[in-house]
């Protein structure tokens, strides 16, 4: 049986909930922020930040530890990279399916696994 789970918080709705049930279950649930894009817009807005602070928030309220984890770097090199060539060849590229493959269920799954414990990760998020 699990025990402890590591969520992939998000800072919106479906990954709030999912930490909700976990918790209510009675797992140890840790959570974590990946942070794979660190985009400001024209304006000086960066939506991250607020997803950032969202998440915070929630994980205070259900009193889940948090931690931010910056995957901006691998996502660019692993994930947009790739979508720009790809995109340039006249392929119509899915990016959250390199995102799953390569950062998700690979560098989240083994920090969460390694570095939080984790005995299984989940996300509200596909």
């Amino acid at each position: 049986m699990f025990r402890r789970v590591v969520v992939g918080v998000s800072g919106g709705v479906d990954s709030a909930v999912t930490a909700y049930l976990l918790k209510r279950k009675g797992f140890d649930v840790r959570a974590a922020f990946m942070k794979n894009w660190d985009l400001i817009d024209e304006n000086g807005y960066c939506s991250g930040e607020q997803d950032w602070l969202d998440a915070q928030k929630l994980c205070r309220q259900l009193d889940i530890p948090l931690e931010q984890v910056n995957f901006v770097k691998d996502y660019w090199l692993e994930v947009f990279g790739s979508f720009l060539k790809d995109y340039s060849a006249g392929i119509t590229p899915n990016p959250d399916m390199l995102c799953n493959r390569r950062i998700k269920f690979n560098l989240f799954n083994k920090h969460a696994r390694e570095r939080m414990g984790a005995d299984a990760i989940v996300t509200g998020h596909y």
